[in-house]
């Protein structure tokens, strides 16, 4: 191990490289850093003296470096954030990077390709799939398989995701690869010129058989993690057409007129019809679904190059067509 200054100061490190022979070789990636306790942190916090050892990260991220015991004080692990350290203590710290830190890296994905081109492209996203990193989600993402698929998703905003489809909703998207597809794609859906059909299995049996639901959505006051009908919010309108119903149950045809979060979900919850099966809105499990009784049937759009028509359907898969026959059948 390298030789330390008879005083060395708080922020003096040396790097992985520096530690020949060290035990912990089986991570090459990851950076080491090192440093003997001065007087001026004595009694500090552990967690505040590695922010002045590592200053390009969060605390957070430091103090989840401590919780998951790659910090060691005088070679032994340490794993109590709040722990005070004392003078000529040794202090040593793996730098494993932020989860954040892998949002954006290419990640070979099984990816159900509709329809492609050098323009655009068309998914059929499963259940289950988070389409853009977010806490909780920094890897395994859509946006990360469409960075591995072609070199220049890389180059485009979102790696040219222009909606979203949620997690646990399946079906039909289509992602630029241009920035001039990313461009017009974005101005149509903006311009409600991309038509967008879902299925729909809720609870209840909806009345009257054809409406539509005009009402502005906004991040619900009391829960940061839902969307709301709320005063003030997003103007919103989504037609609803029932196809059949029973059992307490309904199965619906919905068109989209705006893209708000969670649209479809809000509005049938807000007239008291939540999806089945989806517990932020209220939705009880029902009809053997584990996920939101919503799918993505159909996408039509103009090409945003070429100025051909094209139009998509995409069939359910198979939990959803599933729930979907106790009601309407095969």
């Amino acid at each position: 191990m390298s030789d330390y200054k008879e005083q060395p100061s708080s922020t003096d490190f040396i790097s992985r490289d520096d530690l020949a022979g060290s035990a912990d070789e089986t991570q090459p990636e990851h950076e080491w850093r090192e440093t003997r306790i001065g007087a001026e942190l004595h009694a500090q916090r552990l967690d505040k003296v590695l922010v002045q050892l590592a200053p390009e990260f969060s605390r957070s991220h430091l103090q989840s470096l401590i919780e998951r015991g790659h910090v060691w004080v005088d070679g032994r692990r340490a794993d109590v954030v709040a722990r005070k350290v004392r003078a000529g203590m040794q202090l040593r710290l793996e730098l494993v990077p932020t989860d954040e830190s892998r949002a954006f890296t290419p990640q070979p994905l099984a990816l159900d390709i509709v329809f492609e081109d050098a323009h655009l492209m068309v998914l059929n996203k499963p259940a289950g799939l988070v389409v853009h990193p977010a806490p909780g989600n920094w890897s395994g993402t859509l946006l990360n398989g469409l960075l591995a698929h072609h070199a220049g998703a890389a180059m485009l905003p979102r790696a040219g995701i222009v909606h979203r489809l949620d997690k646990d909703t399946s079906g039909l998207m289509v992602i630029g690869k241009t920035l001039p597809a990313v461009t017009a794609l974005s101005r149509a859906i903006a311009a409600r010129e991309v038509q967008r059909h879902y299925l729909a299995l809720v609870h209840g049996h909806v009345e009257p058989a054809e409406q539509s639901i005009e009402a502005a959505i906004g991040r619900d006051p009391v829960s940061r993690i839902r969307m709301a009908v709320v005063p003030g919010g997003k103007p919103a309108r989504t037609d609803v057409r029932r196809l059949a119903r029973r059992d307490g149950y309904s199965a619906l045809a919905c068109k989209l007129h705006s893209g708000r979060t969670h649209q479809i979900r809000v509005h049938l919850a807000w007239r008291g019809h939540p999806l089945v099966s989806d517990p932020l809105y209220g939705g009880a499990p029902g009809l053997g679904l584990q996920r939101q009784g919503l799918h993505a049937r159909q996408l039509g759009l103009r090409h945003p190059i070429t100025g051909q028509d094209l139009a998509f359907d995409a069939v359910p898969p198979a939990d959803f067509a599933a729930a979907w026959s106790q009601l309407i059948g095969g």
